[in-house]
């Protein structure tokens, strides 16, 4: 039978609990995650599928949107168990926006990519009214690559943000749909957006204005081809961030691929973690704090729990298992959901 491994496992730097196990109804390649609350959470993948938890993981229940089995729903952003975002990346007309209000019972299609070298790579929101989706770029108006940018003000409609201020695009360079963790924001009535590139370039943009404006810059990750470059970045506060990343094609490759800023992103750091990896998602604990910062780092076939200046504490799920990891999502109450492959689940608390 098709099922979902859920794995619940400890973080603790000097034991590891055992991983559980839950039988659910999806083998699908997942690459969304969004914890809502200890209890809730959603995740999304391949074949328009979706999946949600009311108990804390215990169990979960998988869904198509109908009419969107062949897209894949690389991202989910959730405010409840009722209300849910998904985005699907793909050329063109696979590149979509759906929202539920009542739990996945009915759809919504609020926005279908029109132009052909479209490509939506992630999505991310101030509340439910207020969302904000990355695309790779595209020619603007005067014959510039420039990334695209979708608002919505109503958590309904969708509208292009004017390209005329963003800087133009390196050709070759692009965006990552690996984790919808390539754009990062501040919660509430914070103005900063950032996100980040790969490719021929490994850079962040930053708009302090919620996408008026904007400045670029340069990071020293690991770039040059089209499997290279940020996958990932977070911020914890409008100075403090971290970019991921490396060759995911090469995912046991040494770095540079992860590096840290403390003046908004101007200027990066690499990390001394040695050896390094292929990381495709980071995300800050919610409970961090200047003095206690914890981090959650995704690799294909593991998670680091990571508290500097400590070194990080790996945590593998068994080699039997088969499960790997693409996403991660923080959960308000602290920990982590992470989500992978063949419907892999795991909750580090």
């Amino acid at each position: 039978m098709r099922h979902l491994l859920s794995l619940v496992l400890a973080a603790a730097a000097v034991a590891q609990s055992a991983p559980q196990t839950h039988p659910t109804h999806s083998n699908e390649d997942l690459r969304g995650a969004s914890a809502v609350s200890q209890q809730i959470a959603w995740a999304s993948g391949t074949h328009g599928t979706y999946l949600r938890t009311t108990d804390a993981g215990r169990t979960w229940i998988a869904a198509q949107v109908p009419g969107a089995e062949a897209l894949d729903f690389r991202g989910v952003v959730a405010f409840s168990a009722d209300e849910a975002f998904l985005m699907s990346a793909g050329s063109g007309e696979q590149s979509r926006i759906y929202h539920t209000g009542d739990g996945g019972r009915h759809w919504a299609l609020q926005f279908t990519e029109t132009n052909p070298k479209g490509f939506f790579d992630c999505m991310a929101f101030w509340d439910a009214s207020h969302g904000i989706v990355l695309g790779d770029p595209i020619l603007d108006e005067s014959g510039k690559l420039k990334f695209e940018l979708l608002m919505t003000n109503d958590g309904h409609s969708w509208t292009r943000v004017p390209a005329a201020e963003m800087p133009a695009a390196v050709e070759g360079e692009g965006a990552f749909a690996a984790s919808n963790s390539c754009l990062a924001i501040l919660p509430g009535a914070d103005l900063n957006v950032w996100f980040a590139t790969g490719g021929r370039a490994a850079r962040v943009f930053h708009s302090p204005d919620r996408g008026h404006t904007w400045e670029v810059f340069d990071t020293p990750i690991v770039h040059g081809a089209d499997s290279q470059g940020v996958f990932s970045l977070a911020f914890r506060d409008s100075m403090h961030g971290v970019i991921a990343g490396g060759d995911y094609k090469h995912p046991e490759q040494d770095g540079p691929n992860l590096a840290f800023t403390n003046d908004g992103g101007k200027t990066w750091a690499l990390s001394q973690i040695y050896p390094q990896s292929y990381y495709s998602a980071i995300a800050y604990d919610r409970r961090s704090k200047e003095d206690q910062v914890r981090l959650f780092i995704a690799g294909p076939k593991f998670i680091y729990d990571f508290r500097p200046p400590q070194n990080p504490t790996r945590i593998s799920p068994p080699k039997k298992s088969g499960v790997q990891f693409n996403a991660v999502s923080p959960y308000p109450g602290g920990g982590a959901l992470c989500a992978g492959p063949k419907g892999s689940i795991a909750i580090i608390p």
